[in-house]
């Protein structure tokens, strides 16, 4: 890919003052964004284990070698201290160049000017290598403020040794009915005694939720940043969840508390608790490697007839974003732009952030990908031949929506709240918040 670049002198300290979350004014138009003549140190940060440090390092060597005027220098986290010490560092003017970022916090940053405008950098960063389904979900008032990493559509996760273990049948995945899924989760739990629970019921995350909504025609946001899910449907939601404890098809209320936050090693989809749970793609690698000696599958939810067409959407895992804070904007969008676009980053990622974004990164590391990874980058392939239009993102002062939900299906899972009053209560609470950041 050629690109035409322009060189120049920066105007640093104009940069550096000029963002609007640190309180010192508009910053400049960063389409005047030029590279520098001399030597540049850029900063990056992101969140994650060692393996993710350590092939996120690998990419950085990559970069200098490649960039030998640029110097990239480091800082990680764990994801508890992230984004407190993210919020701190671009409060007083100071955030990195270069930041992985979540889905939840990109409009409160963007929409505060703490985000690079990509869009007003073509020269440097080239993002045509994802599909607009995807890359809109880096997308705030029509503005590209971050490149989608990787991507994970929300499936079921099958365990089907204990579909074999208790002679029941799986069904055909690519046509079930909720019916069919619902009798499936039964008959397991029949077969086995009781021993073994058909699945674990989603209620507590936005994701199942928003593709929920979206198999009716909803979502949960709306292009303006308000909640627009119906009471209805929320509480329609929860009362799947109340149905499936009720039937047998899922564990108990307490037995779910008790599992809540457990490692994922421990979770009992793994353990062979359960035989299904509604999982992102991103996860399923992790799921089998964590029971070698079982065999999982991951499969589309079960649709009824009528249901929205394009209900599945590839939902980005994370992002590369850029500091508006930055004095060295074109520099910043270069890293992004290798970050994304070059076939060596490919291979020292794999599918360490989830299945990648881009169609060209999936085709690069498809070869060494393992049985598992293969199961993921198909499902992951037919979520996004499948998929609708990106749903909005979570709104500024919404990004504590996942705590909101899990609180109100605690209260729903042990006859606390009805659904109907929990859905009210929930979308009240969560406007409520939105609002307040007006």
């Amino acid at each position: 890919m050629e690109r035409r670049v322009r060189r120049g002198v920066l105007a640093g300290s104009a940069l550096a003052l000029s963002v609007g979350v640190a309180g010192c004014g508009i910053a400049p138009d960063p389409a005047d964004a030029e590279l520098s003549e001399g030597d540049v140190t850029l900063t990056m940060t992101w969140w994650g284990a060692d393996a993710r440090h350590q092939a996120t390092l690998d990419a950085i060597e990559l970069f200098e070698e490649k960039n030998p005027r640029i110097t990239v220098e480091p800082t990680y986290a764990d994801w508890g201290g992230y984004w407190d010490r993210l919020a701190t560092t671009a409060a007083a003017g100071d955030m990195p160049d270069v930041v992985q970022f979540d889905q939840l916090y990109l409009a409160s940053y963007a929409g505060r000017g703490a985000l690079l405008d990509l869009d007003a950098l073509p020269e440097f960063v080239d993002a045509s290598s994802l599909p607009e389904t995807v890359l809109g979900g880096g997308r705030v008032d029509g503005s590209l403020y971050a490149v989608p990493i990787g991507v994970a559509g929300n499936g079921v996760v099958l365990n089907t040794s204990v579909f074999e273990k208790y002679g029941v049948p799986v069904p055909d995945t690519d046509t079930w009915t909720w019916d069919e899924f619902n009798a499936t989760a039964e008959a397991i739990t029949e077969a086995s005694g009781g021993e073994v629970h058909g699945l674990t019921p989603f209620g507590a995350d936005s994701f199942t939720l928003e593709v929920f909504a979206r198999q009716r025609g909803e979502a949960l946001f709306n292009e303006e940043g308000d909640v627009a899910i119906d009471p209805a449907t929320l509480a329609a939601y929860w009362q799947q969840r109340l149905d499936w404890i009720e039937s047998g098809a899922a564990p108990s209320a307490a037995a779910l508390s008790e599992k809540q936050g457990v490692p994922l090693d421990q979770g009992s989809l793994v353990v062979g608790d359960v035989a299904m749970e509604f999982q992102p793609a991103g996860l399923f690698t992790a799921i089998s490697a964590a029971a070698p000696d079982s065999n999982f599958e991951i499969v589309d939810w079960p649709a009824d007839p009528g249901t929205q067409e394009g209900f599945q959407y590839p939902k980005p895992s994370m992002y590369w974003a850029g500091s508006s804070q930055s004095e060295h904007p074109a520099e910043a969008a270069l890293l992004i732009d290798f970050l994304v676009n070059d076939p060596e980053v490919a291979e020292a990622f794999g599918t360490e952030r989830g299945i990648p974004a881009s169609e060209e990164f999936q085709a690069a590391v498809e070869p060494s990908l393992d049985e598992a990874g293969r199961k993921a980058l198909t499902f992951t392939e037919l979520v996004s031949k499948e998929a609708g239009d990106a749903p909005p993102i979570t709104p500024n002062g919404a990004s504590e929506v996942e705590t909101i939900l899990s609180r109100y299906n605690q209260q729903v899972q042990f006859g606390q709240l009805t659904p109907q009053d929990a859905a009210q209560r929930f979308i009240e609470e969560l406007q409520s918040a939105i609002d307040a950041t007006g």
